[in-house]
């Protein structure tokens, strides 16, 4: 049986950004790919934050309920998307430890199998949900796009691009994954969740369009 071991989320959340880097980008499983998907959604979900408290006081009554309620779920979005970027580190780390499971006899190599199939399972899970954080960030965007400070409006925008990058970088480490992955269900689930990265870039770009018609008046 392969664990996910839990220090690679703690240490993810408090590490300085230069230690992440290095180990970013050191010969080591992960952090990889999948957590800096993870990443891009949390700086997606902090800018829409930052937009939303800019967008507060009575200029903004209008949009009082709007606004409040994009706080509340940037927020959450953020705090989401940290907590999936160490689970997705912890993950590939099992993935990497069930392909070094001995294999020396035949119940040996049933047992290594069994463990890499599961292990990649669970490696194709964060970056799923991290697909999924994307598209709440750029639904907000979407939201915030017409009621939010002018003086930011450029933040939405950079926004809707971090979680573009989310989520087209999420997808590829969601597919590098079904190959392996035996079990019909979650190999579906898993496919699924990838499909939807299209519609995602799609109206982040409509997002960003809409900011650079906007700014370049």
């Amino acid at each position: 049986m392969v664990t996910i071991p839990d220090g690679g989320r703690a240490l993810m959340r408090d590490e300085k950004i230069s230690d992440f880097l290095t180990r970013l980008a050191d010969r080591v499983p992960a952090p990889g790919g999948g957590a800096v998907a993870a990443l891009h959604a949390a700086n997606a979900a902090a800018l829409l934050g930052m937009v939303a408290r800019y967008s507060t006081g009575e200029k903004y009554a209008d949009h009082r309920a709007a606004v409040e309620r994009a706080i509340s779920e940037t927020d959450g979005l953020r705090n989401a998307a940290l907590r999936l970027a160490g689970e997705d580190a912890a993950a590939f780390t099992a993935v990497a430890d069930a392909y070094k499971l001995p294999r020396d006899t035949d119940e040996a190599k049933a047992a290594r199998s069994a463990a890499i199939a599961a292990a990649l399972i669970e490696a194709g899970r964060p970056p799923a949900e991290v697909i999924g954080v994307a598209r709440a960030v750029v639904e907000l965007a979407e939201e915030l796009l017409p009621i939010g400070n002018r003086n930011v409006v450029t933040d939405i925008a950079a926004a809707a691009e971090a979680a573009r990058a989310a989520a087209t970088t999420a997808r590829v480490n969601v597919e590098i994954n079904l190959g392996g992955i035996k079990d019909e269900t979650a190999r579906a689930e898993l496919a699924a969740r990838a499909a939807t990265v299209d519609d995602i870039a799609l109206r982040a770009d409509r997002v960003t369009a809409a900011v650079r018609e906007e700014i370049a008046k």
